[in-house]
């Protein structure tokens, strides 16, 4: 699990907050010398003496107790002392969903010490032994909304599904044994790497002060004319959510058939007016066959390219849209795998006459990929992948179909 944190660390210059909910429940008596060690494993890893992440536990069963805030420690060493002298609660029933509410009222706060203001990742860690007395449906909902990427890791005596709806994402959900098996979570991910950089990857882009590169990839063959117009009002209704006229967010467009073309690049314009002004200018580009393999290998080899304006250098979170109307005539393996090795979070668009399996395999994980029965229909697209930039400057990347 140290794993997952340590990815999370990557390319975060301003480090994060971390808050550890843990159930002190009657329960959980025997198994909570195996939780303090957990966590102790965890802040081991982080780098909180020189201010770049904050760490905060809070222990919890009929009611919520923090142990100590975000703000109330500034070294490492403090940090691991409270742990290791933490005393079981105790206590029941377990009200998880009064917990999480306590978490959004009084911990995720910047008089408790957090950054969410200022841009950093806010990440909850919830370690549960059963299932929660009261409702956790509205609070979860709250945490998500705030923008918290939470974890839920829970034994078997905790209700998977809840855990999955407190989760970020079902996937953010695990489950051991007992609380002694804690240090073998790691073996439950399929693959921790990946599942890392999945995480590093979204804690990026839903927090990063800086902003994102968001490049657009557009079918422009032969078969997409006459829903070229209802894409071009996509691109529109999606840059107009971007922070481009502050440099926060940068925005390129590349149409392509049987080959690609960039209609702009991310350091053309500076201004959300220009861009917008171009792509309602743009005109179809048409030709056959589509070779959607040979554009993503021109992307990566001439648009997410300092050079071109790409700022991955400067760990900028770099987000690939691709809007697609049928099957890639050549092959999108390797120039697809490139793309998740550079650290481009690709989101696939396709119409039905497109390859559902091919766009799974181009989108950095299979749940970015999303089929609409025709171009016309993206507009409903937005209400899947919600495009958050007036609350934190990013795109959200819950599961296409589940309610963030």
């Amino acid at each position: 699990m140290s794993d997952i944190f340590y990815s999370l660390v990557e390319r975060q210059p301003a480090g994060k907050d971390i808050v550890f909910l843990l159930d002190g429940s009657d329960g959980t008596r025997t198994g909570f010398p195996a939780v303090k060690d957990f966590v102790q494993r965890v802040v081991e890893t982080l780098s909180v003496d020189d201010n770049k992440d904050r760490v905060s536990v809070v222990q919890y069963s009929k009611e919520p107790a923090a142990q100590f805030y975000l703000n109330t420690y500034t070294t490492k060493g403090d940090i691991l002392d409270t742990v290791r002298g933490l005393r079981h609660k105790g206590g029941r029933p377990l009200n998880t969903g009064a917990a999480l509410q306590y978490l959004r009222d009084n911990v995720f706060t910047a008089s408790a010490g957090s950054r969410l203001q200022e841009g950093v990742p806010q990440v909850l860690v919830l370690i549960s032994g059963g299932r929660s007395f009261d409702s956790v449906d509205a609070p979860a909902s709250a945490l998500k909304e705030l923008g918290v990427l939470t974890f839920a890791i829970g034994t078997r005596s905790a209700d998977s599904k809840e855990l999955q709806k407190i989760s970020h994402d079902p996937s953010y959900a695990l489950t051991v044994s007992e609380f002694t098996d804690l240090p073998n979570v790691q073996q439950q991910l399929q693959s921790s790497r990946r599942f890392g950089k999945k995480i590093h990857l979204m804690s990026s882009c839903l927090f990063s002060p800086a902003g994102k590169d968001i490049v657009f990839l557009l079918d422009g063959s032969d078969g997409t004319r006459t829903g070229f117009p209802a894409v071009k009002d996509f691109v529109q209704r999606v840059v107009e959510t971007l922070s481009v006229d502050d440099n926060k967010d940068r925005v390129s467009v590349v149409q392509y058939s049987k080959e690609p073309a960039a209609q702009f690049y991310l350091n053309t314009y500076t201004t959300k007016g220009d861009i917008l002004d171009t792509v309602r200018g743009l005109r179809h580009k048409g030709g056959r066959p589509l070779n959607t393999g040979a554009a993503l290998q021109y992307l990566r080899d001439n648009v997410f390219t300092a050079s071109a304006g790409s700022r991955l250098q400067e760990g900028v979170p770099q987000v690939l849209v691709l809007i697609s109307g049928g099957r890639s005539f050549d092959s999108v393996d390797a120039p697809a795998s490139a793309l998740k090795e550079l650290g481009v979070l690709t989101f696939a668009i396709g119409t039905r006459s497109a390859d559902s399996k091919e766009l799974q395999k181009i989108s950095h994980d299979p749940s970015y990929a999303l089929t609409v029965s025709e171009f016309t229909d993206l507009p409903n697209v937005q209400q899947q992948l919600h495009l958050c930039s007036q609350r934190a400057g990013c795109l959200d990347l819950c599961n296409w179909n589940q309610e963030c």
